[in-house]
Parts: structure tokens; C-alpha cells; sequence
């Protein structure tokens, strides 16, 4: 089946998609704000996660995931912004493995969100459809 024959979305399934997305795009926009000014909270946190108290390194992950969910919003470059936030929840899971975080709570909480941000792009676009098919 190529991209042209994919089925197109019903409306009830596109609208879902919009809402898993926003979803994700709200939580990714609070997790890259709060990075970028020098809060003690997110240093604190930082270093709990075995990052450096450094302001600029929180703004530097704040702004790679503000960047990346800035292009999942965009509907000509939401794919590119899955495969870039797909990284970036893979780089905190492995921060949540690498110190023994809970595994349910804490560390599969990388794989929930993706499993919505990939869920809610499957749903609303027709592209990603005809990628991975599902058999009815």
C-alpha cells in the first residue's frame, strides 16, 4: 500500500490523534520551559538524575526538546519531530536506568509518552499509516 492508497482517518480517530498529541506537546512544552531559566527546582532534579547543577546544560536540553516538539507540532515536519523526541525520551529513560529509578513510574515513563506521540501521529496522519499497517 503506498502513502496515495493509505486509508484516510476517520474523524473520530484524527481527532484522538490531535488530542494524544497535544498531550504530548503540552507536557514536552512545561518539561523545555521550566528548563530554560535557572530554576533551583530543575537543578535540583538534575543533579538527583546524576546531571551537572549547570543552568546553561538544563537550557540546552530544555531548548532540544522545545525544538523537537516545536517540529512534531508542525504538520509538514511531525515525523522528523517523532524520530527527535523518540531520542530525547530515550536519553532520559536511560538516565532513569543508569541511577535505579522506579521502573513502572519512573523509567517506562519515556516509553508511555512515546507510545502517545507515536499513537497520536499514527492516528492524524496518513503517512505514518501507510508505513506501518495494521491488518484489519
Amino acid at each position: 500500500m503506498s502513502i496515495s492508497e493509505a486509508a484516510p482517518a476517520s474523524k473520530g480517530a484524527l481527532w484522538t490523534g490531535r488530542v494524544l498529541s497535544a498531550v504530548v506537546v503540552l507536557f514536552m512544552i512545561f518539561d523545555g520551559v521550566i528548563k530554560l531559566p535557572p530554576l533551583d527546582v530543575v537543578t535540583r532534579a538534575m543533579t538527583d538524575l546524576g546531571w551537572p547543577a549547570d543552568a546553561n546544560v538544563a537550557r540546552l536540553i530544555g531548548a532540544i526538546g522545545l525544538i523537537s516538539t516545536a517540529l512534531y507540532a508542525l504538520p509538514r515536519a511531525s515525523v522528523l519531530g517523532a524520530i527527535l523526541l523518540t531520542g530525547y525520551m530515550g536519553g532520559a529513560i536511560s538516565t532513569h536506568v543508569r541511577i535505579g529509578n522506579p521502573f513502572f513510574s519512573h523509567t517506562l515513563f519515556g516509553v508511555y509518552l512515546g507510545v502517545i506521540l507515536w499513537g497520536g501521529l499514527y492516528l492524524r496522519d496518513q503517512r505514518v499509516r501507510a508505513l506501518i499497517p495494521f491488518s484489519r
